[in-house]
């Protein structure tokens, strides 16, 4: 087999967004590790775009640099969509993959699956056949479009087979792995940044935190960030939970525009909402790990706090991943003022539901996918380009 894969293309792994690095970061190191396994090569859309940031998450999970930045940058769906087309393909050209490994659901995510697919080269999708039912959401789109055309889909939970299956997709292209996004949670852990520390290192006291409780704050989709009268219901939300307990929000850039736009920086008690620049992996795990509840709009950290048994209340009408809810931590709040309150006061008063961790979230997703994956790009004769 190890003669085999020497004569593969490499497996030609994306990144565009934040989230993906979480994904791909343990994947990587699991085909490393495998002896058998074609060489990776590492491709950045560049969708997601802030230096900074991205050189920051990428060092937190010991990514190394990619071979490739797109360096697309913003614009529509379909200006963004399109552009990474137009780019990966040459890349593709000249690689000559034996196949391309996906995640999650981003424009990237969708854009490199139909260039490689077009190309006749196997699309894998990790993550796959989660569904939040609610096709107004961009990322909906990408996920079920994704999904039908690629050759493999690894999922995270059982029921994502169903979604897979009532969509018309064959059992035997489906395989449950656990979630990879938990194989990065387990090995960040050792080494999460405590509040403390990143209170000291953004120069705030931790003592205004009273009792050392607090609650993390993240939101950043446009059903909630994008719309005046969407954002200062959210604002006037977390002002009502602040007198509860203090807030602490690293904000995202695009909420943070809005909240300027919108002319919105009066509309919360700051003393209370105690908001910080945007965080690396490791400290935003230490927030996690250490926060009394966590309020967002984010997939992952619906996901992170079921896997750590913290409390979370989700500012969405939907989820794609309903096994946090089901199993875990999570509820399901929208922007439901009383309901919010009545829950926080709840998770004061006796801890809030701690759920359990679902099947296969063990750390050991990625060494899963690479020990199904690695011998079956082996057993791909037509894989090997002439």
């Amino acid at each position: 087999m190890h003669e085999i894969a020497q004569t593969l293309g490499p497996i030609m792994c994306v990144v565009g967004a934040r989230p993906n690095y979480m994904k791909m970061a343990p994947l990587i190191r699991a085909f490393h590790s495998d002896p058998a396994a074609p060489r990776t090569m590492l491709v950045h859309t560049g969708q997601h775009y802030d230096v900074a940031m991205n050189d920051r998450l990428f060092a937190d999970l010991k990514l190394r640099p990619p071979d490739v930045n797109l360096d697309v940058g913003s614009g529509t769906h379909a200006q963004q969509t399109a552009e990474i087309m137009r780019r990966f393909e040459p890349v593709v050209d000249a690689a000559q993959p034996c196949c391309v490994v996906v995640v999650g659901d981003v424009n990237s995510t969708l854009a490199c699956s139909l260039v490689a697919v077009k190309k006749g080269i196997p699309v894998v999708h990790v993550e796959a056949g989660l569904r939040s039912f609610d096709r107004t959401m961009p990322e909906e789109i990408n996920r079920l479009l994704t999904d039908q055309i690629c050759t493999a889909l690894y999922t995270t939970e059982r029921g994502a087979a169903e979604n897979l299956r009532r969509e018309g997709i064959g059992m035997e292209r489906i395989h449950f792995v656990g979630n990879v996004m938990i194989d990065s949670l387990m090995v960040g852990l050792r080494h999460a940044i405590p509040h403390r520390r990143v209170f000291a290192d953004n120069g705030l006291d931790a003592a205004v935190l009273a009792d050392g409780r607090f609650g993390l704050v993240t939101l950043h989709r446009p059903s909630n960030v994008d719309q005046h009268d969407s954002l200062a219901d959210a604002l006037a939300i977390l002002g009502e939970v602040s007198r509860e307990l203090p807030l602490v929000w690293p904000m995202h850039p695009r909420t943070r525009a809005n909240i300027d736009r919108f002319g919105l920086w009066g509309a919360v008690d700051r003393r209370q909402v105690i908001m910080l620049p945007p965080q690396g992996y490791l400290e935003t795990l230490g927030l996690i790990k250490d926060a009394t509840l966590v309020l967002t709009d984010s997939g992952g950290i619906q996901e992170e706090t079921t896997a750590l048994g913290v409390p979370c209340l989700t500012m969405r009408e939907n989820t794609e991943r309903p096994i946090t809810v089901e199993q875990g931590t999570n509820v399901l709040v929208g922007r439901d003022r009383p309901l919010i309150v009545r829950l926080v006061n709840e998770i004061l008063a006796g801890g809030g539901r701690r759920g359990r961790v679902p099947e296969l979230w063990d750390g050991h997703a990625s060494e899963r996918i690479a020990a199904h994956l690695v011998p079956w790009l082996a057993r791909q004769p037509a894989l090997a380009y002439a």
